[in-house]
């Protein structure tokens, strides 16, 4: 069985289909899928053609990808919910609190799997990865609000969405790092 990641933003046009594809390339060798919900989002819309454009240059078929409106049920079945705000992430809490444990924004969880120690162990990778963090957390200062949302390029230029997924990208890779050396 796969652990699951879910990428959560407002609209699930941008950031968190472009983080869903981006973390699909970076954990291609591990039991881990990724996928992606709006909190705002309309279900079946397509992404927004500079996020089919930043994704289709990191080599990902995104024709089939259509927008999916969050639920209580994609936040209870993830293992790790990643939000692109602190706004996202409250709203996440308040559909499924029992999730709020495995809850963050990307750049919180990222500060805090690059504070974590490696060889994390647990009943699963995503697991113990999650609870490396937790616990990696309790070493780190807090972060000025502002430093845990992702801008959203939405109404920005092609080169906008492609500084939005570089960024969406550093904030993955330790994520993946944490992961692959949990067990």
């Amino acid at each position: 069985m796969l652990d699951e990641v879910l990428f959560v933003c407002q609209a699930n046009m941008c950031r968190s289909p472009m983080a869903e594809f981006i973390a699909r390339r970076l954990l291609a060798d591990l039991p881990v899928t990724a996928t992606s919900a709006g909190t705002d989002a309309v279900d079946g819309a397509a992404m927004h053609p500079y996020a089919i454009e930043v994704a289709g240059v990191a080599g990902a078929d995104v024709t089939a990808f259509r927008t999916r409106r969050l639920r209580a049920e994609h936040l209870t079945a993830a293992d790790l919910v990643l939000t692109a705000t602190r706004r996202q992430r409250s709203a996440c809490a308040a559909l499924a609190p029992a999730a709020l444990g495995r809850t963050f924004t990307l750049h919180q969880f990222a500060r805090f799997a690059a504070a974590a120690p490696a060889g994390a162990t647990g009943d699963s990778p995503v697991r113990a990865a999650v609870a490396a963090a937790v616990r990696a957390r309790g070493r780190l200062q807090p972060a000025a609000p502002g430093a845990d949302d992702l801008w959203d390029p939405i109404g920005g230029s092609p080169a906008d969405f492609r500084r939005c997924a570089e960024e969406i990208e550093r904030s993955i890779r330790p994520l993946c790092a944490l992961i692959a050396t949990a067990g």
